[in-house]
């Protein structure tokens, strides 16, 4: 699978349903001598609530990648696990 056929697609977590964001808007990590995806990082959805405090970023592994359908990625990740981490920028 190619990068660009992951723009677009949603990302839901399994365990709670929730709707993490969407490939397009997100970046990506890279192992420089294989050239794997090692994570995706999304931007954290703003709102005019939180619109002036800082952007957090959502690291999400590739092994938590469970299924990519044609609109849709499916992740499995307990975001309370530090493996779901959330960095300031």
């Amino acid at each position: 699978m190619r990068l660009g056929e992951l723009v677009g697609k949603e990302i839901v977590n399994i365990n709670n349903g929730a709707r993490l964001g969407v490939v397009g808007e997100s970046d990506v990590t890279l192992d420089i001598e294989t050239g794997t995806i090692c994570s995706i990082i999304l931007p954290r959805r703003s709102n005019f609530i939180n619109m002036w405090v800082d952007k957090q970023q959502m690291i999400i592994p590739w092994d938590a990648i469970r299924k990519i359908g044609e609109e849709v990625i499916i992740v499995e990740m307990d975001q309370g696990n530090p493996l779901f981490q959330k960095y300031s920028y």
